[in-house]
């Protein structure tokens, strides 16, 4: 159940991070700060640093003691997140695509031989 609930938060956490960071991009407009975008942005990031304080009170319950363990999983979602809510992943490059696939699998990689 615990692993369910760190999946569900951390999930929520990159999810409000991916929010946030694509709304920062959009906030300076011609030099000019854009409140929709800064309000959603905080919005995004609230939501995400509370979710991902909360997963790591369950990681740490189940033995993910380790900071960087903590933050590749936050990170991974986080960046899946921007990628989906961009919208612009359909229009890179195969190689793009494969050089972006291919991190995620040596992020993973890396997840498992830590923890291992």
């Amino acid at each position: 159940m615990k692993v369910l609930v760190i999946i569900l938060l951390t999930v929520i956490s990159g999810i409000g991070d991916a929010y946030g960071f694509t709304h920062a991009a959009k906030m300076w407009v011609g030099g000019i700060l854009k409140l929709s975008s800064l309000l959603n942005s905080a919005q995004g990031f609230l939501l995400g640093i509370t979710s991902y304080w909360l997963s790591v009170k369950f990681m740490q319950d189940v033995g993910i003691l380790s900071a960087e363990i903590q933050s590749l999983i936050w990170f991974t979602v986080t960046i899946l997140g921007i990628v989906l809510l961009n919208g612009e992943f359909i229009h890179w490059r195969m190689i793009d695509k494969i050089v972006a696939g291919s991190v995620l699998v040596g992020m993973s990689w890396l997840l498992v031989r830590i923890r291992g």
